[in-house]
């Protein structure tokens, strides 16, 4: 059977914003939930559809497809019949637009919760944020770094189940090993299912009669691992990358969380980074500037020789390509910008202040003062 317009679905326009799209499909999803309609294939499979449509529609990239190929756009994208299956998979989906840890929570008690933990399944660890500092010399090239992170790390001796032997781990008798407790209630909207956590187990399924020594029941412990963090070219200071399952492990089992690695860029002596260029500040004689020359300059691989013109005046920009920081996301390289600066001495011996007299009273001296001047009133309109 062909599927139905993914807006007339959820009764928007086109042009409609991502709060209505959102607005819509809680609506839809409230009327056609299952615990509302107990044994109602078609409002399962109406909550199903609903499901479908905001997905493609929520996604910019998705809806774009959509909007110009319909269905055969996003066919393959894993939804719809391939994809919401399960009902639990729509429930942990979406929890976001339902501002809680249950997209149903405010209204069937907590039901159907994001992540609910699977029998035997501990909580999960937290996340753990990590400061690394890197030179401008680091961040242009990309480097790998190693630190140590004091963490809680999972307990070898019982392999993180927090018991002391297999058979010291036991179903919980009061959820009957399921984490959960269920109640049923009826009220004019028909049969409502309540699920709650198991106080007993904690949601595990699971207790333990005879704890680990080594962990004292917590399947885990604080130790200390080395971190290898490959840290790409081009990163800024304050940008950051994520290393999922590398934070502190899960209590009893549970998924580790992950370790969030901030960058800091650290000052360097010679370069100011603007992007993906780099600014040098070059100081030369004013022999020179006048009569130009090859000066040597650092860069962030070395050093390397820079031709300065005859008559380079202060300020000039000199641009060596390629020589700054390759761009996060391609192979393209920044440049190295070198500004000039006429260093000027703040004190001349008298053999040098005479002959300074005299090159100010010679005519080209004279003269390129004059155009100089001419030429700043003329730029300024004065």
């Amino acid at each position: 059977m062909a599927k139905r317009d993914y807006y007339e679905i959820l009764g928007v326009s086109r042009n409609a914003s991502k709060e209505e799209l959102k607005k819509a499909y809680r609506k839809l999803a409230m009327e056609y939930h299952p615990d509302r309609n107990p044994g109602n294939d078609e409002a399962e499979d109406k909550f199903k559809e609903a499901a479908e449509a905001y997905e493609i529609l929520s996604h910019d990239e998705k809806k774009a497809r959509y909007d110009r190929f319909g269905h055969q756009g996003v066919r393959s994208n894993g939804f719809g019949s391939s994809g919401f299956t399960d009902i639990n998979d729509i429930f942990s989906h979406f929890s976001d637009i339902f501002g809680g840890s249950s997209i149903f929570d405010d209204f069937f008690g907590g039901g159907t919760q994001r992540g609910r933990r699977r029998r035997g399944q501990g909580t999960p660890g937290s996340d753990l944020r990590v400061t690394l500092k890197l030179t401008l010399e680091e961040i242009a090239a990309g480097t790998t770094k190693k630190i140590n992170i004091r963490k809680q790390v999972r307990c070898n001796q019982c392999n993180g189940t927090g018991a002391e032997k297999a058979s010291s781990l036991k179903p919980c008798t009061v959820c009957s090993g399921t984490g959960e407790l269920k109640t049923i209630s009826r009220s004019v909207f028909g049969q409502f299912v309540n699920i709650t956590t198991c106080h007993n187990c904690n949601g595990e399924g699971n207790v333990i009669d005879t704890p680990c020594r080594r962990c004292l029941g917590d399947g885990r412990y604080q130790g200390d691992e080395l971190l290898e963090i490959e840290v790409p070219a081009g990163v800024h200071e304050g940008s950051y990358m994520t290393m999922t399952g590398k934070g502190n492990a899960g209590k009893r089992g549970g998924e580790p969380g992950s370790i969030v690695v901030v960058f800091e860029e650290l000052q360097h002596k010679h370069f100011i980074r603007e992007d993906n260029d780099i600014i040098y500040n070059l100081f030369i004689t004013y022999p020179q500037a006048v009569l130009g020359d090859e000066v040597e300059v650092p860069t962030l691989n070395g050093k390397a020789l820079l031709k300065v013109g005859s008559g380079t005046q202060p300020g000039k920009l000199l641009k060596m390509r390629g020589k700054g920081i390759k761009h996060l996301n391609s192979h393209a390289v920044g440049d190295q910008i070198v500004k000039v600066n006429v260093a000027i001495p703040h004190k001349v011996n008298s053999k040098e202040k005479e002959i300074l007299k005299q090159l100010a009273d010679m005519p080209n001296i004279k003269e390129s003062s004059k155009a100089e001047e001419k030429s700043f009133f003329k730029r300024f309109g004065l």
